[in-house]
């Protein structure tokens, strides 16, 4: 397999993977939206707390969110196009702000949507930048080393600056065989 496959199904993988979280923090945004409407109670609000709202108006908010969410996740799903994932990264950034706002009324569950919301917004970004990286590197190495090291090819840089490049071979010292005039190996640069 190719590098260019094998980056390819990566890609792929990590879209699936990105829109299965997607779809999952949709969900979650949706029951925690129905519970705010369903029962208001259910969420203990804190008091003097800048930003209070009433839970039913919290429980749309979730609700609002969480469908959006889940159909981009579909959408994802479906065809993987990059403004599905533009939406995706941008409903888990909502959900994550959201969410900030109401920790005061249900702070453990709010960390955890947030931390799944930055999983959902990593992924999205990663799979993206790694699919448009492929497509751009083509099949040629030189463009990717160029991409990667961007003073790769100006004057006065050497690539054994680089950290990932291969190490020098040693100069043969010997070009000459020993019974060469003078008797002795001589180096290529004589």
């Amino acid at each position: 397999m190719s590098q260019r496959n094998a980056a390819r199904s990566w890609a792929a993988g990590g879209t699936v993977f990105a829109a299965t979280m997607l779809l999952i923090v949709g969900v979650f945004q949706v029951l925690q939206g129905i519970e705010g409407i369903a029962r208001g109670s259910f969420y203990v609000v804190a008091p003097n707390y800048l930003y209070h709202f009433n839970t039913t108006a919290w429980g749309w908010i979730h609700l609002a969110i969480g469908a959006v969410a889940v159909l981009t996740g579909v959408f994802l799903f479906v065809n993987q196009s990059v403004w599905a994932r533009g939406a995706g990264i941008v409903l888990a950034s909502l959900s994550a702000i959201a969410n900030f706002f109401f920790i005061p009324y249900y702070p453990f569950w709010s960390l955890v949507m947030i931390a799944l919301d930055a999983f959902v917004i990593w992924s999205l970004a990663t799979v993206g930048s790694g699919a448009r990286r492929e497509e751009r590197m083509g099949t040629t190495t030189a463009v990717g080393d160029a991409e990667r090291w961007p003073m790769a090819g100006q004057q006065g840089t050497s690539t054994s600056a680089r950290m990932d490049a291969p190490a020098p071979r040693p100069a043969e010292t010997e070009t000459r065989p020993a019974d060469a005039p003078g008797g002795r190996p001589q180096s290529p640069m004589s």
